[in-house]
């Protein structure tokens, strides 16, 4: 650990110097594969060629390509800091007070979310430094590739799945590296929020990934959402295509690495309008079934026993679907007949009455919309995660569930406890947040609230349990945790 001290570290593509700050040694954007730019946009993620002299590691590396999150005005907006070229980087926190012994330190590798379109692990939202400096942990964050260069379904030019792949890639990192900055790759959680804990399940389900996961954390993921069937997913390509005007028998890789970067998103931009429709989060584009990194459909590969022996640690926020539906008029003018109208889209007539009502009578005092916005909570998050929590802990597996409840005082748009309310707890990050209406003002109340949470995400990292926290059983509400 002597390379902690002087904050010099080995890789095995060459040296890093990291920035000690506070409790903690940062290490940021260090490459973990080549830039996919050239003739490896499109391309499975390949090895980084290295470097000789001390990389500086004090600053991260670029976001990969991406438009405006469309949950800006929930979280704030971010000034554009994407470039093709050098995107491929993952940043690690490493507690400062670390041991002159090489004690190894469990790994938190953790992703970020944004719909499978936007986000950077690099992003002062998730720098982990004080969250590794509180429970003496070593935590991983990574960028992955996102829209269509890291979701475009053309298995026929290489691209399938990138995104997920660039993600087994840097799990290999980790296996390889970590140890050089005092975590043990014996030891690695993989979690994440929203497509973070989509992505995360999906490595520790996955055959050529499961072996080198030993706990999952799961916040807020879309379970909901099925992954995208591969007939669809082409289907979406070939529009994507035809807005690119990319003619039909061309040597479409050609055409696509040829093209700016820009010119991607903003057909990405278009396809999105195309395929919107009320009450739909789904992107165009997200990991598709059949295609590396997702052999198998999620309820199969838990049949199997993919997860079996690993602790599980999954949970929700209260009111996670108004981050999506609070400021789309389509759905805050929603009457009782048109909701039903939007629900009978997705889930037919008889159930669409069913779940509506059902909601209706928990919330008297609701409107349509605030009905039909608690009916996608539950189902595009809140279901999925007791069902994977439900099967998990029926197989005797350690399975803990939480629910994040905090809502602040002042709630202007009636977010209450919205998707994504529960990040600056955990990286205790809430200066980072300056333009977001729900997730600033950090008091005394937060600050207890933020270390409550952070403490038990770093024991479960730790050693797969949490203090004063009984394990889940299965439909068992009482043993869920309420933080806030």
């Amino acid at each position: 650990m002597t390379g902690i001290e002087h904050t010099v570290v080995d890789t095995d593509r060459g040296k890093v110097r990291g920035v000690a700050e506070g409790e903690a040694v940062s290490f940021r954007g260090i490459p973990y594969a080549a830039s996919p730019v050239g003739e490896l946009r499109f391309a499975p993620p390949q090895p980084h060629p290295g470097w000789t002299d001390v990389r500086d590691a004090a600053k991260a590396g670029p976001s990969v390509p991406q438009a405006a999150s469309r949950l800006e005005k929930v979280q704030g907006q971010r000034v554009p800091d994407w470039n093709e070229d050098g995107s491929l980087t993952v940043n690690v926190f490493t507690p400062r007070r670390a041991p002159a012994d090489s004690a190894a330190r469990p790994v938190l590798l953790w992703w970020h979310g944004g719909g499978f379109t936007s986000g950077s692990g690099g992003w002062d939202w998730y720098d982990g430094g004080r969250l590794a400096a509180l429970g003496d942990i070593v935590v991983v964050t990574a960028n992955y590739r996102v829209g269509p260069l890291g979701y475009l379904y053309l298995p026929q030019i290489g691209a399938a799945n990138l995104g997920p792949q660039d993600q087994a890639a840097v799990l290999r990192w980790v296996q390889n590296n970590i140890a050089s900055f005092g975590g043990d790759p014996r030891t690695v959680t993989v979690g994440g929020q929203s497509a973070g804990a989509y992505s995360a399940l999906s490595l520790a389900l996955d055959p050529e990934t499961n072996g080198s996961i030993t706990r999952v954390l799961l916040q807020s993921g879309p379970f909901g959402l099925n992954p995208q069937d591969p007939h669809q997913a082409a289907e979406n390509a070939d529009a994507y295509l035809r807005l690119l005007d990319v003619p039909v028998g061309t040597d479409a890789a050609k055409a696509l690495r040829a093209l700016p970067a820009e010119q991607l998103l903003d057909a990405y931009g278009r396809l999105s309008v195309q395929l919107a429709a009320p009450g739909n989060a789904a992107p165009p584009m997200y990991p598709v079934l059949g295609a590396p990194g997702m052999p198998r459909a999620r309820q199969q590969a838990l049949n199997d026993g993919a997860l079996e022996g690993k602790t599980l640690l999954i949970g929700t926020t209260r009111d996670e679907a108004t981050a999506f539906f609070a400021f789309d008029p389509r759905i805050q003018n929603l009457t009782t007949e048109t909701a039903l109208d939007v629900l009978t889209a997705q889930v037919g007539r008889q159930a669409a009455l069913d779940v509506y009502q059902q909601h209706a009578a928990r919330l008297p005092q609701a409107t349509p919309a605030q009905i039909f916005t608690s009916v996608q909570t539950d189902g595009l998050f809140r279901d999925g995660s007791l069902e994977i929590a439900d099967h998990h802990a029926a197989g005797g597996n350690t399975t803990y569930v939480y629910q994040f409840d905090y809502a602040p005082a002042e709630d202007p748009y009636a977010l209450g406890a919205t998707h994504c309310a529960e990040l600056p707890f955990l990286f205790n990050t809430f200066d980072a947040y300056p333009g977001s209406p729900v997730l600033t003002g950090a008091g005394d109340a937060q600050r207890t609230l933020s270390l409550e949470f952070a403490t038990a995400v770093a024991e479960f990292v730790t050693t797969g349990t949490t203090s004063n926290w009984l394990p889940y059983a299965p439909a068992t509400a009482a043993r869920i945790r309420h933080f806030g």
